[in-house]
């Protein structure tokens, strides 16, 4: 039988995990979706207050209930370790649901703030399940218009506004673990695009072209890949004359964010672009490698670069 996916979703408060999680699962088709905070309700069940007050805290403010809080050097690591600490009584009874979930070959989404990279493992599914682990992201503007759009919307989460320090505090900390144990940080914008970045690393629909466009043409190539598509531009290769091996640069850029400052950065600097075109003018194309989140999608891109003659013609 093939291996069941176990697809988790982390993230702050406030990013919008529970609504792509929930997306995600349809486009999929999988019925099991799991929202930790469920699993912290039954844990509370079980653990007492008197013996884990960090788990019957919020995972804002469980830093309160921390002992010798003198040890730790500053605020963010004080409310880090409050949320680790609060977040370690859940992560048993996520390992055991995902090891349930393989046990009956079913796919299971995962969602919450209580999916902690490096605190829960997920080294021991992997040979039995498709694991991917994604953490949400979002500036800090954006991310307190969330939490002040939701709060409208359920009439409640005022709290959780008193409390947005905390959340970011909470967001960069799982950022900095992503990092850490190489779990994909996907920056959460619209609810199509982010679950196009998602399914573009799920699916992986990917292709390598020859591109022939000017640096001049560059902005237009990235829009058509990533503002219109939602694809990715994963990597470059010049096969340089005189050269046994080709320069190889990995671009990997698929928010509308970060390419923007990709071109601004070569629009502003004229030593970047004349480089740039040097090393465009050394071959008559560059072998570069598209990605989207099906084939439909990755064909629709090269489709439209091919119609505005930036590929070349064999």
């Amino acid at each position: 039988m093939r291996k069941p996916y176990v697809i988790l979703i982390g993230s702050a408060s406030g990013i919008g995990k529970s609504t792509i999680a929930a997306e995600l699962a349809k486009q999929l088709n999988i019925k099991h979706l799991i929202e930790s905070d469920f699993i912290r309700a039954v844990v509370r069940g079980i653990i007492g207050k008197e013996y884990a007050p960090a788990l019957h805290s919020s995972s804002y403010d469980a830093y309160k209930h921390l002992r010798n809080k003198n040890r730790y050097e500053d605020y963010a690591d004080l409310v880090s370790a409050g949320f680790d600490e609060h977040a370690s009584y859940v992560i048993p009874a996520l390992e055991k649901i995902i090891q349930r979930a393989i046990t009956d070959y079913d796919d299971i989404v995962i969602e919450g703030v209580h999916l902690v990279p490096g605190l829960i493992d997920i080294e021991q599914f992997r040979e039995y399940a498709n694991i991917y682990f994604f953490v949400l992201s979002s500036d800090e503007e954006s991310h307190k218009e969330r939490f002040v759009k939701r709060a409208i919307q359920i009439q409640r989460g005022g709290k959780q506004l008193d409390f947005f320090k905390e959340n970011r505090i909470i967001h960069d900390h799982l950022l900095r673990q992503a990092e850490k144990n190489d779990v994909e940080i996907v920056k959460a914008e619209t609810i199509e695009k982010t679950l196009d970045k998602i399914l573009s690393i799920i699916n992986k629909a990917c292709s390598t072209i020859k591109l022939t466009n000017s640096v001049e043409e560059l902005e237009d190539v990235i829009n058509i890949i990533i503002k219109q598509n939602n694809g990715s531009l994963e990597k470059v290769t010049y096969n340089i004359p005189g050269f046994k091996e080709p320069l190889v640069r990995n671009i990997n850029v698929s928010d509308v964010n970060s390419a923007e400052k990709f071109i601004r950065n070569i629009n502003e600097s004229e030593d970047k672009k004349e480089y740039l075109n040097k090393l465009y003018g050394l071959s008559d194309y560059r072998n570069t490698t598209i990605c989207a989140s099906n084939q439909e999608k990755l064909d629709k891109i090269i489709t439209e670069l091919k119609d505005k003659g930036y590929v070349l013609n064999e």
